[in-house]
C-alpha cells in the first residue's frame, strides 16, 4: 500500500518521498524510529495535493515542523509524515502586517519583523521550532505570546476544507489553543506597531542573551519539556528536586537549565521516557505538583506513557 501511495505522490506532487527514514534525522532530539512514508512537499500547493491523496487513502497523517518540542518513539511513527522543512517559507510585510506561512521558522519571522521596525514579536527571539507549531502551542517567552497579535489562521480541516479563521474565533491559553487536532495550519497574519527601531533592538537582544544565559542552546534538546504551573518555575521545581545534571542512559537532565533534558550521545527514546518519569515523579512526591508536558510524545503506547499525558 505504501509503495502505491508513494508511487501516486511522485506522479501528482514535487514532493520528496522517502520509505523507512529515520526520524532521527528530522528531530532536535536525534531520538526517532523510521516513519513508514516520510514525504516533503515543495510548496503549498503541493502540501495541499499531498494531503488530499494521503486522506483518500485512509493514511494516518502526522505533521513535523522543525522536529523541535517532540520526542518520538525508537519505534517510529505508521503511516504517513509529513515535513514542512521545504515549504511554507514565505514571509511579507505590508505597513505594520505581517505575513508569515507556517512552515517558517519562528526565529526568521521575529528578525523580519524587527527588520522592518515591528514591535510585538522581538520577545520570542530564540523560541526554537516552526510559526505552526508555535500557534499550536501558543509559544511565549519573556511574557509575550505569538497569538497576541494574530489577525487570523489560514488552515486545512479534517475535511479537507481550507479555512481562515479569525483570531476571536480561536481560544489561547498558557502554551495552548483551540485548534483541532487533524489542522493544519498553513499561514497567518500579524497586526504589528511601528516603533523607534532602538526599542526593538534592545527587546531582541535581551531575549537573545537572556536564552543563552540560561539555557542549554548547544545541545541536543526539544526545548522546555514541561510546562510552569501556575505562579512557579518547572526549572526551578525540578532543581529544588536536586534533577540538576541527573541521568539514564545517554539522556540528561542539563546542569544549565533543569527543565532541558539533553540526548548526550546516543539517548533512546526509552531512556528519555524513563527520565521524564523520574523527573515528573520526583516532582509530585515532594511538591504535590502534577508537571504537564510542554514536549509532544509521538509513536509511543498508552502504557508506556501512563501518567505523563
Amino acid at each position: 500500500m505504501i509503495e502505491n501511495i508513494m508511487k501516486e505522490l511522485n506522479s501528482e506532487t514535487s514532493s520528496l518521498c522517502l520509505m523507512n527514514e529515520s526520524l532521527k534525522k528530522h528531530t532536535t532530539y536525534g531520538i526517532g524510529g523510521p516513519a513508514d512514508l516520510m514525504i516533503f512537499p515543495k510548496s503549498k500547493q503541493d502540501l495541499i495535493k499531498v494531503i488530499e491523496i494521503i486522506n483518500e487513502n485512509k493514511l494516518q497523517l502526522t505533521i513535523l515542523g522543525s522536529g523541535s518540542n517532540v520526542l518520538v518513539s525508537d519505534k517510529g511513527i505508521r503511516g504517513a509524515v509529513i515535513s514542512l522543512k521545504n515549504s511554507l517559507k514565505q514571509i511579507k510585510v505590508s505597513n505594520n502586517i505581517l505575513y508569515a506561512e507556517c512552515g517558517t521558522m519562528l526565529g526568521k519571522i521575529v528578525r523580519h519583523a524587527v527588520k522592518n521596525n515591528l514591535i510585538g514579536l522581538e520577545n520570542l527571539n530564540g523560541v526554537p521550532g516552526t510559526l505552526g507549531g508555535a500557534l499550536i502551542m501558543n509559544a511565549g517567552a519573556w511574557g509575550g505570546e505569538i497569538s497576541e497579535n494574530l489577525i487570523h489562521v489560514e488552515l486545512i480541516n479534517s475535511k479537507n476544507e481550507i479555512k481562515k479563521i479569525p483570531k476571536k474565533d480561536l481560544n489561547f491559553s498558557y502554551r495552548k489553543s483551540s485548534f483541532q487536532k487533524d489542522d493544519i495550519l498553513l499561514s497567518a497574519k500579524f497586526d504589528l506597531k511601528k516603533a523607534d527601531e532602538n526599542i526593538i533592538h534592545e527587546n531582541f537582544i535581551k531575549a537573545q542573551s537572556g536564552r543563552k544565559n540560561t539555557q542549554p542552546l548547544s545541545q541536543r534538546s526539544a526545548g522546555s519539556l514541561f510546562k510552569n504551573p501556575e505562579n512557579n518555575s518547572a526549572g526551578k521545581l525540578l532543581d529544588e528536586a536536586g534533577l540538576k545534571g541527573f541521568s539514564i542512559g545517554d539522556a540528561v537532565i542539563s546542569d544549565k537549565h533543569a527543565n532541558f533534558f539533553i540526548n548526550n550521545g546516543k539517548a533512546s527514546s526509552n531512556d528519555m521516557i524513563r527520565l521524564i518519569k523520574k523527573a515528573h515523579g520526583e516532582v509530585l512526591e515532594r511538591f504535590k505538583i502534577n508537571l504537564s508536558l510542554e514536549v509532544k510524545l509521538i509513536g509511543f503506547n498508552e502504557d508506556e506513557i501512563e501518567g505523563l499525558c
